[in-house]
């Protein structure tokens, strides 16, 4: 996941996954459409776009971007239960100068593991709820169906300037086990289950990308 490959540069920005906080209450689920800049070393600038929406009983979580000649999507439908979520169904495709590849996970494969928009969802509200704390480790599937274990570790909140505006992000680290060296600092907004307000990459101990927020809009939900 922390690699620099360009489908793993993509899915880098699209696997938004997290968890850990000090106690409190999770506000409800709202939709919301956020745009992001992302700052890459030795790439073009880039706009990455998340939108949560409700469709009936269920909320579909679906992120996408372009990155030079690069460009990725990901999208997942799960169900909020007062026990945590039920993923549903996940679909992503990347494409590289015109030749890409589509992948599927319907709810047979989810049963056991969410993908990982759906985690990205379900662990925000745990996050605000201080469930994992100081640190614990979180189990997902990739897009390909594959078991990802990730190392999390709680930074507590902090005050973030974006584009967007000035919040209060709470900050989690996120590395792989055998992986130490190379991590992923995420800034959570602490009300709009989620929703990412900033994320940095760091690696032998440089910051080499940097997300953050430039706009946020709250539709009305059906």
């Amino acid at each position: 996941m922390l690699g620099f490959s360009w489908r793993q540069l993509v899915a880098l920005v699209l696997a938004m996954l997290v968890s850990s906080i000090a106690a409190g209450d999770v506000g409800p689920t709202r939709p919301f459409i956020a745009h992001y800049q992302l700052s890459v070393s030795g790439w073009p600038d880039a706009t990455i776009e998340h939108h949560l929406s409700r469709e009936g009983d269920t909320w579909q979580s679906r992120m996408q971007t372009s990155i030079a000649v690069a460009t990725g999507s990901e999208r997942s439908r799960f169900i909020v239960e007062p026990d945590g979520i039920r993923a549903m169904d996940y679909a992503s495709d990347y494409t590289l100068l015109g030749i890409g590849k589509e992948y599927r996970l319907g709810s047979d494969e989810l049963a056991t593991l969410p993908d990982r928009q759906a985690a990205l969802f379900e662990l925000s509200r745990q996050a605000v709820r201080g469930d994992c704390q100081p640190h614990c480790r979180l189990r997902y599937q990739n897009h390909q169906g594959e078991e990802e274990t990730l190392r999390v570790r709680h930074l507590g909140p902090r005050q973030v300037a974006l584009p967007a505006g000035d919040f209060e992000a709470i900050a989690v680290e996120v590395t792989e086990p055998d992986e130490p060296d190379r991590r992923l600092v995420f800034g959570f907004h602490p009300t709009f289950p989620g929703l990412l307000l900033t994320m940095e990459y760091h690696r032998d101990g440089e910051r080499r990308s940097r997300l953050s927020l430039s706009s946020l809009s709250q539709p009305e939900s059906p």
